[in-house]
């Protein structure tokens, strides 16, 4: 069970190094990643005052999504950020609010069709690490250009941060920005419990916080996964 006021205080602490890193942890956004955790992972976040959750995997979400109670469902939104299988996204349509790991036009196609008009955020491969999705920086021109055309709200995009020094992951992080300067998008989420102070420093308006805000996750059990 994961405690409310505990999570509170860690949020502070997270706003703190936001705020140290040189941002403004009053316009940056803090996507609680619940992912792993049970459903009191949630209700702990909405109740700290976090209104956005980040999910994983469809099967896992769901089973969540169906425990919790309506009020909790009314206060949060829910953005999708891992690597999501096409086949997905109709089961998890009436569910996510934002979708974050769009990182190929099947994906847009399969949202557009499902989900038209929602909101999605262009992911970026600046890690080189194929597991993780994203689509490279050459390919992401076009991948917002059939996502616009597709309807869907692009507001912006997310990149995972790769491995390496702490300039290696702020100079990776910097493109992202950059790229979502040149493609007006609002956006750039990027940053996790390990690496958000560079995130900060290369202008990420939205973090995605795990680790720091309810510990370390349980071992993955291998009949909830579903992405």
């Amino acid at each position: 069970m994961i405690d409310a006021e505990q999570v509170g205080q860690r949020i502070e602490r997270v706003k703190h190094r936001i705020a140290d890193a040189g941002g403004d942890p009053a316009r940056i956004g803090i996507v609680a990643v619940t992912k792993g955790f049970d459903a009191s992972a949630i209700d702990a976040a909405a109740a700290a005052g976090l209104g956005m959750i980040g999910e994983n995997y469809a099967q896992e979400l769901q089973g969540k999504w169906d425990q919790l109670l309506p009020e909790t469902r009314s206060t949060i939104d829910v953005h999708f950020i891992g690597r999501l299988q096409s086949n997905k996204v109709r089961q998890l349509a009436d569910v996510v609010h934002l979708w974050q790991s769009v990182d190929r036009t099947r994906l847009i196609e399969q949202i557009a069709r499902h989900s038209p008009r929602a909101a999605v955020f262009v992911q970026l491969d600046v890690s080189g690490t194929a597991t993780q999705g994203g689509c490279p920086l050459s390919e992401a021109p076009s991948l917002v250009a059939a996502a616009r055309q597709s309807g869907l709200d692009v507001g912006g995009c997310m990149a995972i941060g790769p491995q390496g020094t702490s300039s290696q992951i702020e100079t990776a992080f910097t493109e992202v920005a950059r790229f979502a300067d040149r493609h007006d998008l609002e956006h750039r989420c990027m940053g996790m419990s390990a690496d958000l102070e560079e995130a900060i420093r290369a202008g990420s308006t939205m973090v995605r916080i795990g680790t720091a805000l309810f510990g370390n996750r349980p071992p993955r059990v291998a009949s909830t996964r579903g992405a």
